[in-house]
């Protein structure tokens, strides 16, 4: 499997949760059956420029929004260059919650909630510090 086929995969995957379309809904918009759904959202296969165009299309969003924050390691002792998904938090169904009921908030509260996630963050990043000393 190809890093880039998954994380495009899984850009699919959250985007079809994120509108309540079912794999079946969409294979049929796009013209394939569910399984293949499947197979492109686990990056099993790779989903051709066509097929991803009728994507989006279906899923309402330029076909750039499945290579969005897809950035190149790093990491000097990656060769590869692996590719490093910074909108990952897609395809998490808490995260996606957390930042529709964020959106949802006046400014300061935004700014409050904001900081109190900043410091417990740090806290748990301090923790995990301790934790492996």
């Amino acid at each position: 499997m190809n890093k880039i086929d998954v994380l495009v995969g899984k850009r699919i995957r959250a985007r079809r949760h994120a509108m309540g379309i079912s794999q079946t809904e969409l294979g049929d918009a796009i013209g394939v059956k569910f399984q293949q759904i499947q197979k492109y959202e686990t990056g099993a296969n790779r989903v051709s420029a066509s097929r991803l165009w009728a994507v989006a299309e279906k899923l309402g969003v330029d076909v750039v929004y499945f290579f969005e924050g897809i950035k190149r390691s790093d990491d000097a002792a990656d060769i590869a260059g692996s590719p490093i998904d910074k909108m990952e938090f897609l395809s998490d169904r808490d995260a996606i919650e957390m930042m529709e009921l964020y959106r949802k908030l006046p400014t300061s509260q935004r700014s409050a909630v904001l900081a109190f996630m900043r410091s417990m963050a740090l806290d748990a990043g301090n923790n995990l510090s301790v934790a492996n000393s």
